[in-house]
């Protein structure tokens, strides 16, 4: 069996925000929000955490994540290879106009661009409630930003597979099935 996440103080979930500079709406087209999600996958896979939820909106995403060292090394995971992939992507093809958005002075190791804003927006979750609080906020964040009607609608985000509704080509699977419910 599969490792069983419990939702307790010992091991609480982590509920991040992660915006972009300047809130710019770098995830406008599925090719970026495909590359942004494989990259988070990557990012999993590198930094053995769990993916509980997720939501990719145009300018900001958020994630509901198992915590598997440090949080600031779950960030700098996530944070580096989403946007190492995405500057990639449109140095590639010649995007100068969206590099130019994200340009910054020249900082140690020869950055010149940055996707993300530096503020560290993470909120352990110790309880179930809250877990499931934070799932829904997740999921409606599409419906509230009036992309779609109903949560399952918004390809980019979890919804459906917490509906046991998923697609057979979902962008991003999640971690659901192993997180070991006191209550439910």
């Amino acid at each position: 069996m599969a490792h069983r996440f419990l939702i307790s103080h010992d091991s609480p979930a982590l509920y991040i925000t992660i915006v972009t500079k300047n809130r710019l709406p770098v995830f406008q087209t599925d090719y970026l929000r495909e590359i942004v999600c494989g990259a988070i996958d990557e990012a999993r896979a590198s930094a053995g955490f769990l993916l509980f939820a997720y939501v990719i909106m145009l300018d900001h995403m958020h994630l509901l994540a198992s915590r598997s060292s440090t949080t600031s090394d779950l960030l700098r995971v996530v944070k580096g290879i989403t946007a190492r992939r995405i500057i990639d992507y449109l140095k590639l093809n010649n995007h100068v106009r969206s590099l130019a958005k994200l340009r910054h002075q020249q900082r140690e190791r020869n950055y010149n661009y940055s996707l993300w804003q530096t503020e560290k927006n993470v909120l352990p979750v110790f309880s179930e409630p809250m877990f499931l609080q934070k799932v829904g906020y997740i999921h409606r964040n599409p419906v509230r930003a009036r992309l779609v009607e109903t949560p399952t609608e918004y390809r980019w985000s979890s919804a459906r597979i917490w509906q046991q509704q998923p697609l057979e080509n979902e962008p991003l699977m999640v971690d659901r099935d192993v997180i070991h419910w006191r209550r439910l």
